[in-house]
């Protein structure tokens, strides 16, 4: 049966789940709308769809240093009582973000995010490929929309496949969380530092420090 927007836009409708969530449940029940729906409560999706309009404005703010503190990390998360952003699992969940952040270097924490101008300048590089590739027309959108989700996963956050487990995304790490929690939780802002970045190093620095790898080369 194909999964069509329309079909998918019901589910969101019943469920309050993300879209992508919704089309793999129709995908995985072949179509079947109630099978669909209890296929995303059995996954806590279905409930932490409908948690995602409540306030969520406790949590915390957590650090990570990686490589010695080469790399630093600052993320946001957010939950709505101190009892949960206290709890062993939210407490968890924040040091598995920053530790993603340092890894993975997102550049945006939801797709939603992304300027337009950049979708669009990313929409139009694809296009361009596909059409010299010789593709037809009329393939060339579902090619598109198909690249910018792979884009999407590598510098969106919430698109991003855990570090741990590449078949999850962040975003639904956090769903388990909503379902485990009870409440609404939401990645709000990150920053990462990294040494020496935008920092263009001198020509003798550089050199001094070839040299020295050559020189510890050399003993070895």
């Amino acid at each position: 049966m194909e999964i069509t927007a329309n079909l998918v836009n019901e589910l969101r409708q019943k469920t309050g789940a993300g879209m992508m969530d919704c089309k793999r449940a129709l995908q995985e029940t072949k179509g079947d709308m109630e099978k669909a729906i209890t296929y995303l409560r059995e996954k806590g999706i279905a409930q932490a769809g409908k948690k995602a309009s409540r306030v969520a404005a406790e949590g915390k703010v957590e650090s990570y240093l990686h490589m010695g503190g080469k790399i630093g990390v600052l993320v946001e998360v957010n939950c709505e009582t101190d009892f949960v952003a206290r709890g062993e699992a939210f407490q968890a969940f924040c040091k598995e973000i920053a530790m993603q952040v340092a890894a993975a270097n997102p550049q945006y924490v939801t797709r939603e995010e992304v300027p337009a101008q950049v979708v669009e300048a990313e929409k139009a590089i694809y296009r361009k490929q596909v059409i010299e590739s010789g593709k037809p027309e009329k393939v060339a959108d579902k090619i598109v929309e198909g690249r910018l989700n792979k884009w999407y996963a590598e510098f969106c956050l919430l698109d991003q496949p855990w570090i741990r487990e590449q078949d999850k995304t962040i975003d639904q790490l956090r769903k388990e969380l909503v379902a485990k929690t009870g409440e609404n939780v939401t990645i709000r802002r990150f920053a990462r530092f990294q040494l020496g970045e935008g920092i263009e190093k001198k020509k003798s620095d550089l050199a001094a420090e070839v040299a020295a790898q050559l020189q510890a080369s050399a003993k070895a």
